[in-house]
C-alpha cells in the first residue's frame, strides 16, 4: 500500500522507514535468512519476511541482516528461516508463520543479548 505524503512530517516518516529497511538488508555478522524459492513463496515466505523486517525494525536491530535466498532444498518444510549468530551453530526453523516471528526474534535476536 502506498501512503500519500501530505507534509514534511509524513516524508520524514517514510524516509525513516526506508532507511530502517535498507539497514536490515546490509551484511552483518548476525543474519536471518528466509528461503524465498518458489516453494517458499507458495508456502507464505513473503509474509514471514515482512514480519521479520517489521520485528527487526521495531526492536531497532540494526546489527542484524535480514536476507533472502532461493530454494533451501526442503520444500515440505517451507517457509524456512535460518538464524546465524557469530560463534554459534546455524539454527533452522521450518513451517514458519508470521505469528511465529515475534517469539523467534525475542529468543534469538533480542533475548540472547540480555
Amino acid at each position: 500500500m502506498i501512503k500519500k505524503i501530505k507534509n514534511l512530517d509524513d516524508f520524514r516518516k517514510v524516509k525513516e522507514s526506508a532507511v530502517r529497511s535498507m539497514r536490515a538488508r546490509q551484511m552483518n555478522e548476525t543474519r536471518v535468512i528466509v528461503g524465498m524459492g518458489a516453494c517458499g513463496i507458495a508456502a507464505g515466505a513473503r509474509g514471514v519476511m515482512a514480519a521479520i523486517l517489521d520485528e527487526v525494525s521495531l526492536h531497532d536491530l540494526y546489527d542484524v541482516s535480514v536476507l533472502q535466498t532461493g530454494c533451501m532444498g526442503k520444500c515440505k518444510d517451507e517457509p524456512l528461516v535460518e538464524i546465524i549468530r557469530p560463534g554459534e551453530p546455524r539454527l533452522t526453523y521450518k513451517n514458519v508463520k508470521p505469528a511465529d516471528v515475534p517469539s523467534i526474534v525475542e529468543e534469538h535476536l533480542t533475548g540472547w543479548r540480555k
